[in-house]
């Protein structure tokens, strides 16, 4: 029996590999408790989401309290309370995806799924299981809207494009993003946010695929078709303004 000193077993539901691996990431940090967030990502490569037991997990590697686990769990959008499906699609309804047709595309797949925000259409993990979410800002405002699978891009989305990758994710398809690594699983990418990547050529996959949209650069590529170039820094930076001195 393996359980932290808050009395929670955890050798049933993490393997001998898991724990290697966590030991893997603490070796990366020189204080142990700076591992906890790749250690979640773990955590949920294992059982799709972050339960009590996974907090448990992650107290006992680090030599911290589940309270304290649970401060960043329930801080950060990524780490999910409730198992999630085979694949996660996230749409973006901040304000310019929102204007552009975000919502429309949010509302539409809600209606697709039969689900709501953070939950799930299939059984979770499944082949063809979708957790559905809706986003604040993707950074991809020249892409509006865009939506993501398991973290990797669609870009330019409407009802109609956005209802059609979601029904091919069903069926099991694995549709191309837009840029970014091949499409995977949820599980999968949440080992690769740990830092864990299977052959090596899926990790030259992931660092070969195209990062960046031509309306991303294209401002770039205007400043060199045109030859125009930023002003040489200065050697030595202008003087601070005179702060009047407190009285």
């Amino acid at each position: 029996m393996t359980a932290t000193r808050e009395g929670t077993d955890t050798a049933d539901v993490f393997d001998e590999q898991t724990r290697q691996r966590a030991q893997e990431i603490i070796a990366r940090y020189p204080r142990s408790r700076s591992a906890l967030l790749p250690m979640l990502h773990l955590v949920q490569s294992v059982e799709g989401y972050v339960s009590q037991a996974g907090m448990a997990f992650c107290a006992q590697q680090l030599g911290i309290t589940t309270a304290e686990v649970s401060a960043v769990v329930t801080f950060y959008t990524m780490y999910k309370r409730q198992p999630a499906g085979e694949h996660l699609v996230s749409v973006c309804t901040n304000t310019l995806c929102a204007a552009l047709g975000g919502d429309e595309i949010y509302a539409r797949l809600r209606k697709q799924l039969g689900v709501g925000h953070e939950e799930t259409a299939g059984r979770p993990g499944s082949t063809g299981s979708i957790t559905l979410e809706h986003a604040e800002c993707l950074a991809a405002c020249d892409l509006a809207p865009v939506l993501q699978v398991n973290y990797e891009f669609y870009d330019n989305q409407t009802p109609e494009s956005a209802v059609a990758l979601v029904d091919a994710l069903r069926r099991g398809d694995r549709p191309p993003p837009t840029r970014g690594a091949p499409l995977t699983d949820w599980r999968s990418t949440e080992l690769q946010l740990a830092g864990f990547f299977g052959e090596a050529q899926e990790l030259r996959d992931a660092v070969d695929a195209p990062s960046a949209a031509p309306e991303t650069l294209a401002g770039n590529q205007l400043a060199q078709d045109n030859g125009w170039q930023a002003p040489a820094m200065p050697d030595q930076a202008p003087p601070l303004p005179t702060v009047p001195e407190k009285k």
